[in-house]
Protein backbone atom coordinates (compact mmCIF):
# COMPACT_ATOMS: atom_id res chain seq x y z
CA UNK A 1 0.00 0.00 0.00
CA UNK A 2 1.48 3.11 -1.18
CA UNK A 3 0.27 7.10 -0.62
CA UNK A 4 0.87 9.01 -3.79
CA UNK A 5 3.43 11.19 -2.10
CA UNK A 6 6.45 10.75 -4.47
CA UNK A 7 9.26 10.94 -2.22
CA UNK A 8 11.90 10.71 -5.37
CA UNK A 9 12.37 11.16 -9.13
CA UNK A 10 14.87 8.26 -10.39
CA UNK A 11 16.37 7.82 -13.44
CA UNK A 12 16.24 4.66 -15.99
CA UNK A 13 19.01 3.09 -16.57
CA UNK A 14 17.91 0.49 -19.14
CA UNK A 15 14.92 -1.69 -19.43
CA UNK A 16 16.63 -5.03 -21.35
CA UNK A 17 13.72 -7.59 -21.97
CA UNK A 18 11.82 -7.81 -19.04
CA UNK A 19 14.49 -6.18 -16.49
CA UNK A 20 14.47 -2.72 -15.52
CA UNK A 21 17.36 -1.39 -14.34
CA UNK A 22 16.62 2.07 -11.85
CA UNK A 23 18.95 4.90 -10.46
CA UNK A 24 18.19 5.95 -6.98
CA UNK A 25 19.17 7.22 -3.93
CA UNK A 26 16.12 7.83 -1.13
CA UNK A 27 14.19 4.76 -1.88
CA UNK A 28 16.92 2.62 -2.08
CA UNK A 29 18.19 3.48 1.85
CA UNK A 30 15.80 0.22 3.19
CA UNK A 31 14.89 -1.74 -0.18
CA UNK A 32 16.45 -5.24 0.23
CA UNK A 33 15.70 -8.46 -2.18
CA UNK A 34 11.85 -8.84 -2.08
CA UNK A 35 11.09 -5.53 -0.91
CA UNK A 36 8.02 -3.47 -2.80
CA UNK A 37 8.68 -0.10 -4.29
CA UNK A 38 6.05 1.56 -6.48
CA UNK A 39 7.58 2.64 -9.78
CA UNK A 40 5.72 5.18 -11.86
CA UNK A 41 3.06 3.92 -9.42
CA UNK A 42 3.42 0.27 -10.51
CA UNK A 43 4.14 -1.27 -7.19
CA UNK A 44 7.59 -4.04 -8.60
CA UNK A 45 9.48 -6.55 -6.18
CA UNK A 46 13.18 -5.53 -5.93
CA UNK A 47 15.01 -8.23 -7.01
CA UNK A 48 18.52 -7.22 -7.07
CA UNK A 49 20.28 -3.87 -5.83
CA UNK A 50 23.21 -2.14 -6.69
CA UNK A 51 25.74 0.69 -4.83
CA UNK A 52 23.11 2.85 -6.81
CA UNK A 53 20.25 0.95 -8.31
CA UNK A 54 17.46 -1.05 -7.83
CA UNK A 55 16.21 -3.65 -10.71
CA UNK A 56 12.89 -4.69 -11.04
CA UNK A 57 11.38 -7.74 -13.13
CA UNK A 58 8.53 -6.85 -15.36
CA UNK A 59 6.31 -9.94 -16.28
CA UNK A 60 4.04 -9.96 -19.14
CA UNK A 61 1.00 -8.48 -17.31
CA UNK A 62 2.47 -5.40 -16.13
CA UNK A 63 4.33 -5.27 -19.37
CA UNK A 64 0.42 -5.24 -20.97
CA UNK A 65 -1.28 -3.09 -18.13
CA UNK A 66 0.94 -0.70 -17.62
CA UNK A 67 3.11 2.05 -19.59
CA UNK A 68 5.90 0.60 -17.61
CA UNK A 69 7.27 -1.01 -21.38
CA UNK A 70 7.74 2.90 -23.07
CA UNK A 71 10.90 3.24 -20.76
CA UNK A 72 13.87 4.39 -22.26
CA UNK A 73 17.48 4.83 -20.55
CA UNK A 74 17.68 8.56 -19.03
CA UNK A 75 13.73 8.34 -18.46
CA UNK A 76 12.75 9.71 -14.99
CA UNK A 77 10.30 7.78 -12.96
CA UNK A 78 8.62 8.36 -9.73
CA UNK A 79 9.88 6.53 -6.58
CA UNK A 80 7.47 5.54 -3.87
CA UNK A 81 8.67 2.96 -1.10
CA UNK A 82 5.34 1.48 0.79
CA UNK A 83 3.23 3.25 3.32
CA UNK A 84 4.29 1.84 7.28
CA UNK A 85 1.37 1.07 9.24
CA UNK A 86 0.85 3.95 11.71
CA UNK A 87 1.93 6.50 9.30
CA UNK A 88 0.71 9.09 7.99
CA UNK A 89 -1.72 9.51 4.79
CA UNK A 90 -0.98 12.58 2.97
CA UNK A 91 -2.03 11.19 -0.25
CA UNK A 92 -5.11 8.72 -0.67
CA UNK A 93 -4.82 4.93 -0.66
CA UNK A 94 -2.88 3.82 -3.34
CA UNK A 95 -2.34 0.08 -3.42
CA UNK A 96 -0.12 -0.12 -7.04
CA UNK A 97 -2.24 -1.75 -9.19
CA UNK A 98 -2.55 -0.20 -11.80
CA UNK A 99 -5.78 -0.36 -13.62
CA UNK A 100 -5.27 0.95 -16.98
CA UNK A 101 -3.03 3.52 -18.86
CA UNK A 102 -4.49 6.81 -20.24
CA UNK A 103 -2.74 9.16 -22.84
CA UNK A 104 -1.80 12.82 -21.83
CA UNK A 105 -3.65 15.34 -24.16
CA UNK A 106 -2.37 18.69 -22.78
CA UNK A 107 -0.06 20.06 -19.95
CA UNK A 108 -1.08 23.52 -20.01
CA UNK A 109 0.72 25.67 -17.80
CA UNK A 110 -1.14 28.65 -15.96
CA UNK A 111 1.30 30.86 -14.06
CA UNK A 112 3.04 28.40 -11.15
CA UNK A 113 0.99 25.52 -11.59
CA UNK A 114 -0.20 23.85 -14.68
CA UNK A 115 -3.38 22.27 -16.10
CA UNK A 116 -2.94 18.07 -16.87
CA UNK A 117 -5.66 16.59 -18.62
CA UNK A 118 -5.70 12.48 -19.61
CA UNK A 119 -7.78 10.63 -21.62
CA UNK A 120 -9.16 7.56 -20.11
CA UNK A 121 -8.54 4.23 -22.43
CA UNK A 122 -12.76 4.08 -22.23
CA UNK A 123 -15.79 4.57 -20.02
CA UNK A 124 -14.64 1.79 -18.42
CA UNK A 125 -12.17 3.85 -16.84
CA UNK A 126 -13.80 7.39 -17.01
CA UNK A 127 -16.75 5.52 -14.54
CA UNK A 128 -14.20 5.70 -11.61
CA UNK A 129 -13.82 9.52 -12.14
CA UNK A 130 -15.97 12.07 -9.89
CA UNK A 131 -15.57 15.55 -9.36
CA UNK A 132 -13.04 16.24 -6.13
CA UNK A 133 -12.15 12.82 -6.11
CA UNK A 134 -8.82 10.98 -6.39
CA UNK A 135 -6.74 9.49 -8.75
CA UNK A 136 -3.00 8.18 -9.12
CA UNK A 137 -1.21 9.68 -12.22
CA UNK A 138 2.16 7.74 -12.62
CA UNK A 139 1.98 6.84 -9.07
CA UNK A 140 1.06 10.99 -8.18
CA UNK A 141 -2.13 10.96 -5.55
CA UNK A 142 -4.17 13.84 -7.41
CA UNK A 143 -7.66 15.35 -7.13
CA UNK A 144 -9.69 15.58 -10.26
CA UNK A 145 -10.69 19.52 -10.64
CA UNK A 146 -12.79 18.88 -13.93
CA UNK A 147 -14.50 15.97 -16.37
CA UNK A 148 -15.54 15.44 -20.21
CA UNK A 149 -16.21 12.12 -21.48
CA UNK A 150 -13.58 9.88 -21.16
CA UNK A 151 -11.15 12.68 -20.17
CA UNK A 152 -10.21 14.55 -17.07
CA UNK A 153 -8.60 17.10 -15.79
CA UNK A 154 -5.74 17.90 -12.68
CA UNK A 155 -4.28 20.79 -11.38
CA UNK A 156 -0.96 20.57 -11.11
CA UNK A 157 1.53 22.78 -7.82
CA UNK A 158 4.56 23.87 -7.92
CA UNK A 159 5.58 21.65 -5.26
CA UNK A 160 4.07 18.71 -7.75
CA UNK A 161 6.04 20.34 -10.92
CA UNK A 162 9.40 20.14 -9.43
CA UNK A 163 9.29 17.19 -7.51
CA UNK A 164 7.65 14.76 -9.72
CA UNK A 165 8.36 13.95 -13.15
CA UNK A 166 4.60 15.10 -14.30
CA UNK A 167 5.96 18.60 -15.42
CA UNK A 168 7.67 16.92 -18.23
CA UNK A 169 4.63 14.85 -19.69
CA UNK A 170 4.02 15.81 -23.60
CA UNK A 171 0.97 15.26 -25.11
CA UNK A 172 0.79 11.65 -26.16
CA UNK A 173 2.45 9.90 -23.73
CA UNK A 174 0.54 7.49 -21.55
CA UNK A 175 0.66 7.31 -18.23
CA UNK A 176 0.17 4.96 -15.84
CA UNK A 177 -3.64 5.35 -13.49
CA UNK A 178 -4.94 3.77 -10.65
CA UNK A 179 -8.90 4.67 -9.87
CA UNK A 180 -9.89 4.99 -6.28
CA UNK A 181 -9.76 2.20 -4.37
CA UNK A 182 -12.86 3.05 -2.53
CA UNK A 183 -14.90 3.78 -5.87
CA UNK A 184 -13.54 0.59 -7.18
CA UNK A 185 -14.98 -1.59 -4.62
CA UNK A 186 -18.62 0.79 -3.99
CA UNK A 187 -18.75 0.27 -8.03
CA UNK A 188 -17.67 -4.13 -7.59
CA UNK A 189 -20.71 -4.07 -5.05
CA UNK A 190 -23.25 -2.30 -6.58
CA UNK A 191 -22.75 -4.24 -9.86
CA UNK A 192 -22.76 -7.84 -8.04
CA UNK A 193 -25.94 -6.11 -6.13
CA UNK A 194 -28.05 -5.21 -9.44
CA UNK A 195 -27.50 -8.89 -10.57
CA UNK A 196 -29.44 -10.42 -7.52
CA UNK A 197 -33.19 -10.91 -8.36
Amino acid sequence: MFTGLIEEVGEVLALDGSRLAVRARTVLTDATDGASIAVNGVCLTVVDRGVDQLRFDLGPETLTRTALGDLGAGDRVNLERPLRLGALVGGHLVQGHVDGVGTVAALVRDGEAARLRVECQGEQLAAFLIPQGSVAVDGTSLTVTALDGVAFEIMLIPHTLAQTTLGRLKAGQRVNLEMDMIGKYVHRFLALRGGER
